[in-house]
């Protein structure tokens, strides 16, 4: 296994396999990626890094955009990741407009799970958010769990003053649907200082009411020790990234950019490792040292970027 210099195994790789999106969640941080012109990763690409990441004992991997079922060979890239039948998951994180068309080709190309980004049950309000429609977001959740993509997890962001009133309904819509509700801070990476002060909600008061309500309380150890609340029907997963101490020093995981560098740390812009060069001339030494290096960089904690 993979460790870092903290002594932290990695064995998560997450992937950015194209920046495109067709909807414009005000509060996106793209996975932390500046914009740029340069190109997506072909699929011989993935398959390198993906084999490189293997051969360290990365057991899962997570696919996410932008929206990453915009890209075209999307079902390809999941179905060449199973094949090589190295890793003990690979799953997805989408906005979910195009998940009722992709659910089954995806699931039977070798996708085990998804992570869909939901911030609201109003259409109203998730119209003003994302610019885009809810109907088909619902719909793509209701075939995924029908295909099995399971768990199927909803992502929602807090906002304050947008959608804090309705926590209750949507662990009411969770349980409905055969879903998870995976409640998410909103994380001061790539936006302004201004937007993040307006609708950051501190997740500690949504906590406590949720301890309030649970009849356990247990940890993701695996998974920057995530808090998870049992209910009486569900669970609820809550992802705490800010004043959180515990978040930073239990991350597993390290990303790839869609145009080829390697960021080890989503709150850090300054310090990716490009990757191309080696791609580009298939130097699998040079990509071996690339990999490393980002591994070398990161920290259990951040200071100057959050």
């Amino acid at each position: 296994m993979l460790l870092d210099l903290f002594n932290r195994p990695i064995y998560n790789l997450r992937i950015s396999v194209t920046s495109k999106c067709n909807l414009k969640c005000f509060y996106c941080h793209s996975e932390g990626i500046e914009e740029k012109d340069n190109e997506e990763l072909s699929i011989q690409d993935l398959m390198a890094i993906a084999r490189l990441a293997a051969s360290y004992e990365v057991k899962t991997v997570k696919l996410t955009g932008g929206e990453p079922l915009l890209r075209s060979d999307i079902v390809e890239v999941v179905n060449s990741l199973y094949s090589m039948k190295k890793f003990i998951e690979i799953s997805m994180v989408t906005n979910g407009s195009l998940l009722k068309q992709y659910a089954l080709e995806l699931k039977t190309a070798g996708l085990k799970r998804v992570n869909v980004s939901l911030p609201t049950l109003d259409r109203e309000k998730f119209k003003r958010i994302t610019g885009g429609e809810l109907e088909p977001v619902l719909e793509g959740i209701k075939e995924a769990v029908e295909v099995g993509l399971n768990p199927v997890k909803i992502n929602m962001v807090l906002l304050k003053g947008i959608n804090g009133e309705e926590i209750d309904s949507m662990i009411a819509y969770s349980v409905a649907s055969g879903t998870l509700l995976q409640i998410i801070e909103l994380e001061p990476v790539r936006i302004s200082s201004k937007l993040f002060t307006t609708y950051h909600e501190p997740i500690d008061s949504l906590e406590e009411k949720l301890a309030k309500l649970s009849k356990s309380i247990y940890y993701r150890d695996d998974m920057h020790k995530r808090k998870i609340f049992e209910l009486d029907s569900t669970r609820v997963e809550v992802v705490h990234p800010i004043e959180n101490t515990e978040f930073c020093s239990h991350c597993n995981r390290l990303r790839v950019t869609y145009d080829g560098f390697f960021k080890p740390c989503l709150m850090v812009s300054d310090n990716h490792v490009d990757a191309r060069r080696c791609l580009e001339t298939r130097d699998y030494h040079a990509l071996r040292s690339a990999f490393l290096k980002a591994v070398t960089l990161r920290k259990p904690f951040c200071i100057d970027q959050c």
